[in-house]
């Protein structure tokens, strides 16, 4: 009898550590051990008890939290993976661009490259991009590939997790049926992490901007296409294939124009960066001169002047009154923007918390605040370093 119940305590405390391990995985900058009771379902004493076994074992380290409290009482600490020397790499494939970044395995960027092309329609010749600039970024970083100890990438498109193949509709035509990690794999020699690009962009505001230290928050990219990235419970929401969060594709009312997916009158053929690029290049052509959507400078600048703080203001609305629906259904404390539409500033954002104010529940539209992400362009191939350190310190610690 005590042997069974040695058995059972031994599995208990095994399930334990690698739930513990799995979720420090994930958050790189490190969790309380308040956090890890909330998010894990466990007891404070089962936490305390885990968390002096992996510090004994080396797999973990304690260190004061930020802003801690200095006065009486025992001081807030956080708990995180011990790193491992090396160094990984995040691909970030956009529709027009490709960017990689290698980083040690504590998220500091070493080298960053990007080349812009067309990546919906030449799948094969821009995964051998990837494997160049991947090459080029270890390299400068002054390190191997034989250093590598992980790699992770995000597409702009719908990736199904149970079988990493990227699936219809025709977001990505010539990418559907292609295993892009298994194909990265084969050219560079390690495996790779993959994901949707918003999760991406989700998990790097998490992990490095925005997003740390928040548990339920929701992430918009709004580039070329409209994603949104959803974290509940410090996890990612995927769904169950994957493709939880394509808000590009809901359909408005009045909108009237096919989408690239088949449809008619989804948000992003009324939002997007081509679109939004056009109305700003109309409204601040001169009767002198007729403005192309190319030659507007980049929407930060030209957020001042209030003929195209209108134009984003608007699209942000458009935006917002889907999120509102989102924002009622999932209860976020934060919605963060991001892509080019994000890095507008305030009119769009503004845009986006007039709707979530004036459709969203009160009491779910005073939880959500809407801010801009802190990471810019970087969200999304820094979220791919933060999935490459994950997939590292889980293999490192065994919790896979």
């Amino acid at each position: 009898m005590d042997g069974i119940d040695s058995a059972s305590l031994s599995a208990r405390r095994r399930r334990t550590r690698d739930q513990v391990l799995a979720i420090l995985a994930q958050h790189s900058s490190g969790l309380t051990r308040a956090s890890l009771s909330r998010m894990t379902g466990l007891s404070a004493s089962a936490i305390s008890d885990c968390v002096s076994s992996l510090r004994s074992s080396g797999l973990v380290a304690e260190s004061p939290a930020p802003g801690s409290a200095t006065g009486r009482g025992r001081r807030a600490t956080v708990v995180s993976l011990v790193g491992d020397e090396g160094v990984v790499v995040g691909i970030d494939f956009g529709h027009a661009h490709v960017t990689v970044a290698a980083a040690t395995t504590g998220g500091e960027v070493l080298a960053r490259r990007t080349e812009t092309l067309d990546v919906d329609h030449r799948p094969s010749a821009v995964l051998d991009v990837a494997a160049g600039l991947t090459r080029e970024c270890v390299r400068a970083g002054g390190h191997t590939m034989e250093e590598v100890r992980g790699i992770g990438a995000g597409i702009p498109g719908p990736l199904d997790i149970r079988t990493h193949v990227v699936r219809p509709p025709t977001i990505l035509a010539d990418w559907v049926g292609l295993a892009p990690a298994d194909e990265l794999a084969r050219r560079l020699g390690h495996p790779v992490a993959i994901g949707n690009d918003a999760d991406m962009g989700a998990l790097g505001e998490q992990a490095y901007g925005a997003a740390r230290g928040l548990e339920d928050f929701l992430y918009v990219k709004a580039s070329h296409g409209i994603g949104a990235g959803i974290v509940i419970g410090g996890r990612p929401y995927r769904g169950a294939t994957g493709i939880a969060g394509e808000i590009g594709h809901t359909q408005l009312p009045d909108a009237v124009n096919w989408c690239r997916c088949g449809s008619r009158g989804c948000l992003e053929t009324v939002v997007s960066i081509t679109t939004v690029r056009q109305q700003l290049a109309h409204v601040l052509a001169t009767h002198q001169q007729t403005l192309d959507e190319h030659e507007v400078p980049p929407l930060s600048e030209v957020a001042d002047n209030p003929a195209a703080a209108r134009v984003l203001a608007e699209a942000g609305r458009t935006v917002g009154r889907v999120l509102a629906d989102l924002v009622n259904c999932l209860n976020p404390s934060a919605v963060v923007l991001g892509g080019e539409l994000g890095a507008a500033g305030e009119p769009f954002a503004a845009g986006i918390r007039e709707s979530v104010a004036r459709y969203a529940q009160p009491a779910s539209a005073q939880a959500a605040e809407v801010v801009t992400g802190r990471l810019g362009a970087d969200a999304e191939v820094r979220g791919a370093i933060a999935t490459a350190v994950a997939a590292t310190q889980l293999r490192m610690t065994g919790a896979v």
